[in-house]
Protein backbone atom coordinates (compact mmCIF):
# COMPACT_ATOMS: atom_id res chain seq x y z
CA UNK A 1 0.00 0.00 0.00
CA UNK A 2 0.59 3.42 -0.53
CA UNK A 3 1.58 6.35 1.65
CA UNK A 4 -1.36 8.21 0.52
CA UNK A 5 -3.61 5.36 0.90
CA UNK A 6 -2.21 5.30 4.85
CA UNK A 7 -3.12 8.53 5.04
CA UNK A 8 -6.54 8.84 3.30
CA UNK A 9 -7.62 6.07 6.14
CA UNK A 10 -6.14 7.66 8.92
CA UNK A 11 -8.42 10.87 8.09
CA UNK A 12 -11.26 8.18 7.56
CA UNK A 13 -10.97 6.97 11.11
CA UNK A 14 -10.59 9.93 12.82
CA UNK A 15 -13.45 11.26 11.04
CA UNK A 16 -15.46 8.30 12.09
CA UNK A 17 -13.90 8.82 15.46
CA UNK A 18 -15.16 12.60 15.60
CA UNK A 19 -18.48 11.62 14.48
CA UNK A 20 -18.47 8.96 17.50
CA UNK A 21 -17.82 11.35 19.51
CA UNK A 22 -20.24 13.58 18.84
CA UNK A 23 -22.98 11.03 19.23
CA UNK A 24 -21.94 10.40 22.45
CA UNK A 25 -22.32 13.84 23.17
CA UNK A 26 -25.75 14.56 21.71
CA UNK A 27 -27.04 10.99 23.53
CA UNK A 28 -25.91 13.07 26.89
CA UNK A 29 -27.18 16.05 26.33
CA UNK A 30 -30.56 14.68 25.64
CA UNK A 31 -30.77 12.08 28.90
CA UNK A 32 -29.31 15.39 30.57
CA UNK A 33 -31.61 17.82 29.48
CA UNK A 34 -34.59 16.04 27.96
CA UNK A 35 -36.71 17.36 24.98
CA UNK A 36 -37.20 20.84 25.12
CA UNK A 37 -40.78 22.25 26.67
CA UNK A 38 -43.83 23.84 24.96
CA UNK A 39 -44.24 27.39 25.64
CA UNK A 40 -47.45 29.20 26.76
CA UNK A 41 -49.31 29.41 23.09
CA UNK A 42 -50.69 33.68 22.48
CA UNK A 43 -54.10 33.43 23.78
CA UNK A 44 -55.41 34.78 20.49
CA UNK A 45 -53.99 31.43 19.27
CA UNK A 46 -55.90 28.19 19.16
CA UNK A 47 -54.11 25.61 21.45
CA UNK A 48 -53.10 22.05 19.75
CA UNK A 49 -54.54 20.46 22.61
CA UNK A 50 -57.32 21.78 24.37
CA UNK A 51 -56.39 20.07 28.03
CA UNK A 52 -53.07 21.33 27.84
CA UNK A 53 -51.30 24.24 29.88
CA UNK A 54 -48.14 25.23 29.84
CA UNK A 55 -46.92 27.61 32.60
CA UNK A 56 -43.16 29.43 31.96
CA UNK A 57 -42.58 31.41 35.13
CA UNK A 58 -40.13 33.89 35.32
CA UNK A 59 -36.74 32.48 37.29
CA UNK A 60 -36.96 33.18 40.86
CA UNK A 61 -34.66 32.88 43.58
CA UNK A 62 -36.13 30.67 46.01
CA UNK A 63 -36.42 31.86 49.51
CA UNK A 64 -33.86 30.76 52.02
CA UNK A 65 -34.94 29.54 55.50
CA UNK A 66 -35.80 26.43 57.79
CA UNK A 67 -36.71 23.64 55.58
CA UNK A 68 -40.31 23.10 55.17
CA UNK A 69 -41.43 20.30 56.63
CA UNK A 70 -42.49 16.90 55.31
CA UNK A 71 -46.30 16.01 55.30
CA UNK A 72 -47.15 12.72 55.01
CA UNK A 73 -50.20 10.55 53.96
CA UNK A 74 -51.24 10.32 57.80
CA UNK A 75 -50.78 14.23 58.67
CA UNK A 76 -52.89 14.96 55.50
CA UNK A 77 -56.12 13.25 57.14
CA UNK A 78 -56.59 17.18 58.78
CA UNK A 79 -56.75 18.47 55.20
CA UNK A 80 -59.44 15.99 54.72
CA UNK A 81 -62.00 18.42 55.90
CA UNK A 82 -64.73 19.46 54.05
CA UNK A 83 -63.58 22.66 52.52
CA UNK A 84 -65.24 26.40 52.37
CA UNK A 85 -66.81 26.08 49.02
CA UNK A 86 -68.96 22.57 50.96
CA UNK A 87 -69.28 19.91 49.06
CA UNK A 88 -68.99 20.70 45.36
CA UNK A 89 -66.66 18.16 43.03
CA UNK A 90 -63.89 19.97 41.95
CA UNK A 91 -64.42 20.98 37.66
CA UNK A 92 -60.92 22.67 36.91
CA UNK A 93 -57.82 23.78 38.22
CA UNK A 94 -57.26 27.28 38.37
CA UNK A 95 -53.40 28.66 38.57
CA UNK A 96 -53.40 31.41 40.92
CA UNK A 97 -49.97 32.68 40.92
CA UNK A 98 -46.81 32.24 38.12
CA UNK A 99 -46.77 33.72 34.85
CA UNK A 100 -49.60 31.83 33.94
CA UNK A 101 -51.59 33.16 36.68
CA UNK A 102 -55.07 33.39 36.16
CA UNK A 103 -55.36 30.45 33.59
CA UNK A 104 -58.45 27.66 34.12
CA UNK A 105 -57.38 24.10 33.33
CA UNK A 106 -61.11 21.49 32.83
CA UNK A 107 -60.49 18.45 34.90
CA UNK A 108 -61.72 16.43 32.29
CA UNK A 109 -59.69 13.49 32.45
CA UNK A 110 -59.28 10.93 35.56
CA UNK A 111 -55.56 11.50 35.65
CA UNK A 112 -53.41 15.22 35.23
CA UNK A 113 -49.99 14.81 35.31
CA UNK A 114 -47.28 17.94 36.28
CA UNK A 115 -43.76 18.60 34.91
CA UNK A 116 -41.90 19.96 32.59
CA UNK A 117 -42.11 17.06 30.41
CA UNK A 118 -43.91 17.83 26.92
CA UNK A 119 -46.27 14.95 27.78
CA UNK A 120 -47.31 16.44 30.94
CA UNK A 121 -51.22 17.90 31.23
CA UNK A 122 -49.79 20.73 33.05
CA UNK A 123 -46.57 21.84 31.32
CA UNK A 124 -44.42 24.31 33.72
CA UNK A 125 -41.64 25.49 32.24
CA UNK A 126 -39.30 26.48 35.60
CA UNK A 127 -36.49 25.46 36.76
CA UNK A 128 -37.36 24.03 40.34
CA UNK A 129 -40.00 21.41 38.70
CA UNK A 130 -38.98 17.93 37.82
CA UNK A 131 -40.11 16.71 34.64
CA UNK A 132 -42.66 14.39 36.45
CA UNK A 133 -43.38 16.59 38.90
CA UNK A 134 -46.59 15.60 40.46
CA UNK A 135 -50.04 13.84 39.62
CA UNK A 136 -53.77 14.39 40.30
CA UNK A 137 -55.89 11.24 40.08
CA UNK A 138 -59.43 11.16 40.17
CA UNK A 139 -61.23 9.06 43.15
CA UNK A 140 -64.93 9.35 43.02
CA UNK A 141 -65.83 12.91 43.63
CA UNK A 142 -62.44 13.77 45.31
CA UNK A 143 -58.86 14.51 44.12
CA UNK A 144 -55.64 12.99 45.12
CA UNK A 145 -52.06 14.93 44.96
CA UNK A 146 -49.02 12.31 44.38
CA UNK A 147 -45.45 13.54 44.19
CA UNK A 148 -43.84 11.84 42.12
CA UNK A 149 -40.23 12.06 43.83
CA UNK A 150 -39.43 15.81 42.67
CA UNK A 151 -36.17 17.01 43.17
CA UNK A 152 -37.55 20.55 45.33
CA UNK A 153 -41.07 18.76 46.62
CA UNK A 154 -44.83 19.75 46.09
CA UNK A 155 -46.39 21.77 48.89
CA UNK A 156 -49.77 21.63 50.03
CA UNK A 157 -50.92 24.85 52.02
CA UNK A 158 -46.95 25.90 52.24
CA UNK A 159 -46.38 21.98 54.09
CA UNK A 160 -44.38 19.71 51.55
CA UNK A 161 -45.70 16.80 50.99
CA UNK A 162 -44.61 12.93 50.40
CA UNK A 163 -46.30 9.97 49.10
CA UNK A 164 -50.43 10.66 48.08
CA UNK A 165 -52.59 13.05 49.84
CA UNK A 166 -56.01 13.96 49.14
CA UNK A 167 -56.39 16.99 48.04
CA UNK A 168 -59.70 19.84 49.08
CA UNK A 169 -60.76 22.23 46.68
CA UNK A 170 -59.22 26.12 47.69
CA UNK A 171 -56.16 24.42 48.77
CA UNK A 172 -53.03 26.06 47.47
CA UNK A 173 -50.75 23.60 45.76
CA UNK A 174 -47.26 24.73 44.89
CA UNK A 175 -44.81 23.70 42.62
CA UNK A 176 -41.74 25.16 41.88
CA UNK A 177 -42.88 28.96 41.30
CA UNK A 178 -46.03 28.27 40.40
CA UNK A 179 -49.13 27.64 42.50
CA UNK A 180 -52.36 26.53 42.05
CA UNK A 181 -55.83 24.78 43.73
CA UNK A 182 -58.81 23.32 42.44
CA UNK A 183 -62.49 25.05 42.11
CA UNK A 184 -65.96 23.26 41.91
Amino acid sequence: MTELTFVILRLAFLLLLWIFIFGIVYALRSDLFGAPARRLRDRNTTPAEPNMAVVSPLVQAPQLGAQPQQLSAADAAVNDLPSAGGAAPARCLLITSGVASGTEIPLDEEVLTIGRSPDSTLVIVDEYTSTHHAQLTRKGETWQLTDLDSTNGTKLDGQRISGTVSLPIFTAVTIGTTTFELRP
